[in-house]
């Protein structure tokens, strides 16, 4: 059972977060709830709500977009269905309809998708499917949400007899409307629309002579609205039909809320649940602006949050185009504590409102922005300290009121709190106040309670460096451009670099100097030592970056000798089995050059052919006899040899292809240069460089030095000189 406190929302920012989630609804419900999300108390809900919150955010990416959730909220209509011989207006049941179709669509869907969406499938199940209240709606409403004709058999006569009598009315009023015309009594406007009846545009001089009733005049006065006398009767008759016809509709309306009145416990069950919906929906959409993620939810304490940023931070950074620097911190049973120092300005609160934000959203079913191999547990509590917490209301003073908080976290605080205190110990007297603020933060270290705070104070850099179970972290800060990183380094203290900072404030150096000899030695030993260290950390992270970046390039540099000398092997085994084939070819030469002389001198064929018969039978004796198979093997190894080499020769054509193609729209592409005498040229195919000497119409004369040609200017190309 978790239990958050409103300054513990209050501190963390936690209303911002719904506001820009309840802005995403798409209904009054829906944004209503949203602003309502509290942390979940049963484990089995809140693991819900983050699976249906994590499947939604994985419909934005899929081809099955889940359907449309919106519908106007009934709540009113639905209490006044409730009661007994009520009836419900046109509108309200047109709202109805539309939520009974909705919701009817979205299980139909979700069943159909089942395995895309098991989690939302399964919420969907509770709910039933039925399509009695539409059918029942649509017996007696059309498609334009009006009441049909025939819903009843009195309505189908009233209707037809406002017809007749609205004939008659438009008969009557347009021979009124031709005789007085034809008389010169109307204006030119002739007539109008007044009260939803048609009226004559009668000149106010003539109004006497026009017999009807007068229905208003226009602004100047010069026209009279009169409805000719004709058609009144025809009028009268048509308000006592649409008298009727209101009356009909009304014991239609209220037969069909009677036959809709048994359905009020789904309807209220379809509300809730497109609302639910439209709450999940807002989350996935926030989740997607935040890129956020659902971590692993561990049994066993531990809280690792891996390159975390903090969501509101995030969202107006990404809106102004600047960097928003992400957090890692861990937190386990062997290292529950940690305190983070550091300069002012450097990020510690964001740090610690980060983790305290993120887990407090978590246990609200909202998705984090985390890396998705970040994991983490749930806590029962979750207690802040953050911030100037002055009470004026209560006379009570920062320190008064920091006391009286941390007063409540020693009641409330165990093994299942995650405690976040900004500035811990400020307030009152460094000494005291460090004291004090020591022994507060032992007794919540014996508790077992996890914790991260942001500190000053030396003594509890010392502390959390001595309790076996606790550890400093700091910001980060670059001293040469004396600007804070905005990273969090575990494992060791920060420096406040508080003269530093004041030095880059445009304090004169004199003041920073005489500052200095006012405080005791050994604490500038101590800020200068831990500062010393984090400049070394500093180095040895650029010096362990740049080994890293070396090793890279080394091994890739080894990688390509590596190919290089294997390629280099390979063309001196061919070399060498090309310089053996060529041996054994001069030595048959020379063989068969001995045979030709011999034969030359005793002219004896029966020697040159034994001879010649003997070196061949040496020769094949040499040779390897190889199989059916294996010859079968080569000719198909030397076939995709050939194969390969044709592949690799088209590749190279359509390459030198395409770049001659390049070439050519470069050289189109190309600002044309106006040749004249003088300019050094050479033909577009060319390479002889030759200079003008005349130009004569289309053609011009080079001097190559040695020759004179007359070319066409545009065969030319300019040669920039060099």
């Amino acid at each position: 059972m978790i239990a958050i406190t409103e300054k513990t929302l209050k501190d963390l920012e936690f209303q911002t977060i719904l506001v820009t989630i309840a802005e995403k609804c798409n209904t009054e419900l829906g944004y209503e709830k949203a602003m309502a999300i509290e942390p979940i108390k049963e484990k089995e809900a809140l693991f819900a709500e983050l699976a249906y919150t994590n499947e939604y955010l994985a419909s934005f990416s899929n081809n099955n977009a889940l359907p449309n959730h919106g519908f106007e909220t009934l709540t009113t209509d639905i209490k006044l269905l409730a009661i007994e011989d009520s009836f419900l207006e046109l509108q309200s049941i047109r709202k109805i309809s539309q939520l009974s179709l909705t919701t009817n669509q979205y299980l139909l869907y979700l069943k159909k998708f089942k395995d895309y969406y098991p989690n939302l499938f399964e919420k969907s199940s509770q709910i039933e499917f039925t399509t009695a209240i539409s059918r029942v709606i649509d017996e007696v409403m059309d498609k334009y949400g009006e009441i049909k004709n025939d819903a009843s058999p009195d309505l189908v006569n009233i209707r037809r007899s406002i017809q007749l009598v609205r004939g008659k009315i438009n008969q009557s009023f347009g021979m009124a409307l031709s005789h007085y015309n034809a008389l010169g009594y109307l204006d030119e406007i002739r007539e109008t629309i007044v009260d939803n009846k048609r009226v004559l545009a009668v000149s106010a001089m003539y109004r006497k002579k026009v017999k009807g009733t007068i229905l208003g005049n226009s602004k100047t006065g010069s026209i009279a609205y009169i409805e000719p006398e004709a058609t009144l009767k025809y009028s009268r008759e048509l308000n006592n039909l649409e008298y009727e016809e209101r009356e009909e509709i009304i014991k239609i309306l209220r037969r069909l809320s009677a036959q809709l009145r048994p359905y009020t416990p789904l309807l209220i069950q379809y509300q809730e649940f497109l609302t639910a919906i439209d709450v999940i929906a807002a989350k996935a959409k926030y989740a997607k602006s935040i890129q956020g993620v659902l971590p692993k939810i561990n049994t066993e304490k531990r809280l690792f949050f891996r390159e975390a940023y903090h969501p509101i931070l995030y969202s107006t950074n990404k809106a102004e185009g600047r960097a928003t620097f992400p957090q890692t911190i861990e937190l386990t049973n062997t290292n529950r504590i940690i305190v983070i120092s550091g300069p002012n300005a450097g990020g510690k609160t964001i740090s610690l409102k980060t983790i305290g934000l993120l887990q407090l959203m978590l246990q609200c079913g909202m998705l984090i922005p985390v890396h998705e191999r970040s994991e983490t547990f749930l806590f029962d509590r979750i207690l802040t300290d953050i911030g100037d917490n002055q009470s004026i209301e209560n006379h009570l003073s920062t320190y008064s009121y920091r006391l009286k908080n941390m007063n409540y976290f020693l009641k409330k605080c165990n093994s299942k709190t995650l405690f976040l205190i900004d500035e811990f110990g400020t307030g009152s007297d460094p000494e005291l106040g460090g004291a004090l603020a020591e022994t507060f933060l032992e007794e919540f270290y014996h508790r077992e309670a996890f914790g991260i705070i942001t500190t000053h104070y030396t003594n509890l850099k010392i502390l959390a460096n001595e309790l076996p179970f606790a550890s400093n972290a700091n910001m980060l800060f670059d001293e040469k451009s004396l600007e804070p990183m905005f990273k969090l380094h575990l494992g060791q203290p920060g420096s406040s670099f508080t003269f530093e900072v004041a030095q880059k404030n445009g304090i004169p150096y004199g003041l920073i100097n005489r500052a200095k000899k006012k405080i005791e030695n050994t604490k500038v030993r101590f800020d200068k030592t831990i500062a010393t260290l984090q400049k070394e950390r500093s180095k040895m992270e650029k010096t362990a970056l740049t080994l890293k970046e070396e090793e890279s390039k080394a091994r890739e540099e080894g990688q390509k000798m590596e190919k290089i000398n294997a390629k280099i092997q390979e063309k001196l085994e061919r070399y060498q089995e090309l310089y053996d084939a060529n041996q054994r070819l001069i030595y048959i030469g020379q063989k068969i050059d001995d045979i030709s002389e011999k034969y030359f001198n005793n002219k004896d064929k029966k020697t040159l052919i034994g001879d010649f018969l003997k070196m061949v039978e040496i020769e094949n004796s040499k040779r390897k006899k190889i199989s059916a198979k294996e010859k079968k093997q080569k000719e198909v190894i030397e076939k995709e040899t050939v194969k390969e080499v044709t592949v690799k020769v088209e590749a190279i054509r359509k390459d030198k292809k395409v770049q001659k193609l390049k070439a050519l729209k470069e050289e189109e592409n190309k600002p044309k240069v106006t040749l004249k005498i003088g300019d050094r040229v050479r033909m577009k195919d060319g390479k002889s460089i030759g200079t003008i000497d005349k130009i004569e119409k289309n053609k011009a004369t080079v001097n190559y030095g040695i020759f004179t040609s007359k070319v066409a200017l545009e065969e030319l190309e300019w040669v920039q000189q060099v």
